[in-house]
């Protein structure tokens, strides 16, 4: 894959359509097998012969796949991750600060491929999961209460708790505990950390989604899968004591109405319990949901115990409060818990707003009209939403933090603020969209390093400066988490190559090779894309980086080029067989949306507009309505999806496959009946790469393929 490097960073690559797939491999590969006729390129070149495919039965492709799976684990096993530093006073040991983070589970790492987890948690908790491309079992995160050491997580369907019991492990408070996947280790430092306190919400299934549309402190669909934004309720860091002694816990939480909202119904995979799963899903130009803001109020007394809630309402509607906001992108609540914030943006996304919100904009919520009104007249004029910050550009708004230095503007992550230095400490792609550094200064920081060679490497590095120097600093190494495996023997890595477009823009790839490239040999190539969200100029870029490849790399055929991708790379793998069929002899579409007003109204309004306002771009863009252009030879064209899925709906599949009919083009089909966007039982993931690799072998590579297109 390549595209254009101010662009590395929407979303980590994958432009909140997401490609969902752990072990897609994105890049150019070169297919090992093919030797097809080739015209010279230049009368100064010597013929290549062109290199085929050794043919292996279905049979035999399977049993290779096997044994080439148990390196899965060894290259593509996920690293240490969320980190927390913690300060501890702990009278038992010498060391009172702890790291805590996620691992995989010592005796499971072998296990790579994703398992079925339905049934196994509530359906909210399974779309979340789906959201998030969550495809393994176990403590997928967690949240931790300083305040009395205690860490709060999901295992499964059960909610559990434990502390940390210094030298003892971990202490289970809730029965059925064992073994929580979660590594302590201890650091000598002096280093503070801002309190999380940790909860989860039960959530509770309805009958039927017809008879309440409302849901609270759960984030929508859209906001979720187009937003990066998971939760729909937010702790007051600080709790309010009242004169009497006892405490005000806070909770700033979203309710949605999503009663104008169609409702999309999917076919269960948990036949025997439901026959039918039904989803609130906002097409482009139709209704989103109503978003409100409310806050519950929790007084406690001394011992802890709950005296009484409230819950409370904003003093206005929140379309009057806050004129113009569609969406909220992200809140919470400033570190001392004065007030909460939004930042909010338009349905165009291209207003964004900071505001502050006081919790005395919110009034107990009062059925009586009168009684309501009193409360709101007692609520002083001045207090109102604070707009501490607003943009307003021409194009779409990025809501993710964006740090400008230099006058470089880039994306970051992962932000933290050190008040007492007046420092901010982030990570970002400023000096490359290839790679991810920690900017700016902190204490102590955790390195995860890899390469094309060598899986990952965490380690634990300590930052030290001269007192008359803080913005000085120099690294020294402290612990090593994860020791890296290493290269696997004979293993040939993948390169790095870019190249400036005639665009003017510099575009990025990865060029996988045979391990055993046969020189005088021309092989044929599988793009590996995802992309997005550029259309025409997408394929432009993509045709242009194979001929800088094909003019760089003589054994590249490109009378032989495959085109796979899932998702957004699946919609560009059909753009790519209609556009340019000269280029692409096969393509292999995974979950593809192929009608735009079938697709969300968050990520396609946000590049499109509303398809009233673009009509032409939204026929343009959808390869259902152009289904005439596809190649009328067979054996070029390969869908697969999930029949489940409930982001890129079958019907986006079922819609092509009624033109394609219409138009008198061939096609191949496959479904996963028991899928989602995402393949996550493991004989699925084992067929979807046993049925690509033949499809490939038979249509493209092999001298079997050569002769279907004489």
């Amino acid at each position: 894959m390549w595209k254009r490097s101010e662009q590395m960073k929407i979303q980590s690559g994958k432009c909140n359509m997401a490609a969902a797939m752990e072990t897609e491999q994105l890049g150019v590969e070169i297919f090992e097998t093919a030797e097809c006729e080739e015209n010279a390129e230049s009368q100064d070149r010597p013929k290549l012969e062109p290199f085929y495919v050794e043919r292996y039965s279905w049979s035999q492709l399977k049993k290779l796949l096997a044994d080439t799976r148990k390196y899965h684990g060894y290259m593509m096993a996920k690293a240490p991750h969320d980190f927390m530093f913690v300060k501890r006073n702990d009278p038992d040991g010498p060391h009172s600060d702890r790291i805590y983070y996620l691992v995989r589970d010592s005796e499971k790492q072998s296990h790579s491929q994703a398992t079925l987890d339905y049934g196994m948690y509530s359906r909210e908790e399974e779309l979340l999961r789906e959201r998030k491309r969550i495809g393994t079992v176990g403590i997928a995160s967690y949240d931790y209460h300083q305040g009395s050491g205690t860490f709060l997580f999901q295992a499964g369907s059960g909610i559990y708790h434990v502390k940390d019991g210094g030298p003892q492990g971990f202490t289970s408070t809730e029965s059925g505990v064992k073994k929580p996947v979660l590594t302590i280790r201890t650091v000598n430092k002096d280093r503070s950390s801002s309190y999380v306190p940790g909860t989860r919400a039960e959530t509770k299934e309805l009958a039927n989604m017809e008879e309440d549309p409302r849901s609270a402190g759960v984030a929508t669909f859209v906001l979720q899968e187009e937003f990066d934004r998971y939760s729909g309720y937010w702790w007051c860091p600080e709790a309010e004591t009242t004169p009497s002694g006892s405490k005000i816990l806070r909770i700033l939480y979203e309710e949605n109405d999503e009663s104008e909202v169609e409702i999309i119904h999917v076919t269960s995979p948990m036949l025997e319990t439901r026959r039918a799963d039904s989803f609130r899903y906002p097409k482009t130009g139709t209704a989103n949901p109503k978003v409100t803001f409310k806050m519950s109020e929790i007084l406690i007394d001394t011992e802890g115990r709950i005296i009484d809630v409230i819950d409370k309402e904003l003093i206005q509607p929140f379309e009057i409060l806050f004129e113009g906001a569609e969406y909220i992108a992200r809140a919470g609540w400033t570190p001392e818990g004065k007030y909460a914030w939004a930042i909010l943006l338009d349905r165009s996304q291209t207003r964004l707003q900071i505001v502050l919100i006081s919790p005395e904009l919110f009034i107990p919520v009062e059925d009586d009209a009168m009684e309501r009104q009193r409360l709101i007249e007692s609520v002083p004029d001045s207090v109102t939403p604070l707009i501490i910050y607003e943009e307003t550009t021409d194009i779409w708004i990025n809501a993710t933090p964006v740090i400008s230095v230099l006058e470089v503007a880039f994306t970051a992550s992962e932000i933290q603020v050190d008040e007492v230095r007046k420092l901010v400490y982030f990570e970002g792609t400023k000096d490359s969209p290839l790679e991810h550094h920690l900017y700016v200064h902190c204490d102590f920081f955790i390195s995860k390093y890899s390469n094309q060679k060598n899986p990952h490497c965490v380690s634990l590095y300590k930052l030290s400066s001269p007192e008359d120097d803080p913005a000085s600093k120099t690294k020294e190494f402290w612990a090593t988490i994860l020791d890296s495996a290493g290269p696997l023997p004979d293993y040939t890595p993948p390169e790095i190559f870019s190249f400036e477009s005639t665009t003017g823009f510099t575009l990025y790839g990865m060029l996988y090779k045979p391990h055993d490239l046969q020189p005088g040999k021309k092989y044929p190539t599988v793009l590996f894309i995802y992309g997005g969200p550029q259309g025409q100029i997408e394929i432009d870029d993509q045709v242009e980086g194979l001929q800088y490849l094909a003019s760089q790399y003589d054994f590249i055929d490109l009378d032989r080029v495959g085109i796979h991708g899932w998702s957004y790379g699946g919609y560009l793998s059909l753009m790519a067989l209609m556009q340019r069929s000269d280029i692409f002899r096969v393509a292999i579409a995974g979950a593809p949306v192929t009608l735009w007003i079938f697709y969300d109204t968050g990520y396609t309004e946000r590049y499109m507009g509303h398809p009233d306002q673009n009509e032409q771009g939204y026929y343009l863009g959808s390869v259902a309505m152009q289904a005439e252009k596809f190649p009328s030879e067979p054996n070029r064209l390969l869908l697969l999806h999930g029949f489940l899925d409930e982001n890129v709906h079958f019907a986006h599949t079922s819609i092509l496959l009624s033109f394609l009919v219409r138009a008198g083009k061939p096609y191949d089909l496959q479904i996963y009946p028991q899928e989602r966007h995402s393949i996550r039982v493991p004989e699925s993931g084992e067929h979807y790469e046993l049925h690509l690799l033949h499809y490939l072998q038979e249509n493209l590579g092999s001298r079997i393929a050569a002769l279907k297109v004489i």
